[in-house]
């Protein structure tokens, strides 16, 4: 007496959980950088008139340009290395069929190939 409106879950693999958590968390870190640097160059970078006394620059780079685009991406660069190398699991994904030992018929008593 099955009931086919309360399915069995499903049962994923844990390299694709591994893999989709991730996934997510390397594009979290690049969509906070992309929801920083968007508003904030277009709100700093883009002026109606250009006006040199007043222009702005941290170490020699236009200052929107310094903190809109430069230091996001240096951060999301730092992190997401940092998340690479210290916390993403290297998964067993099992041999593949090219690295399987050959068949011990293939070869003759002496070790030679037949």
């Amino acid at each position: 007496m099955n009931n086919p409106d309360k399915e069995k879950p499903i049962d994923y693999d844990p390299i694709f959980l591994n893999s989709r958590r991730e996934a997510i968390v390397i594009f979290t870190i690049w969509l906070v950088c992309l929801v920083w640097a968007v508003p904030y160059c277009y709100y700093f970078g883009y002026v109606g008139s250009f006006d040199s006394a007043n222009f702005s620059t941290f170490l020699g780079i236009p200052s929107w340009l310094f903190w809109g685009i430069a230091l996001p991406w240096l951060l999301a660069d730092i992190v997401t290395t940092w998340f690479c190398f210290c916390y993403m699991q290297d998964d067993d994904v099992g041999v593949a069929d090219d690295e399987l030992p050959l068949k011990s018929d293939a070869t003759s008593e002496s070790g030679e190939d037949a």
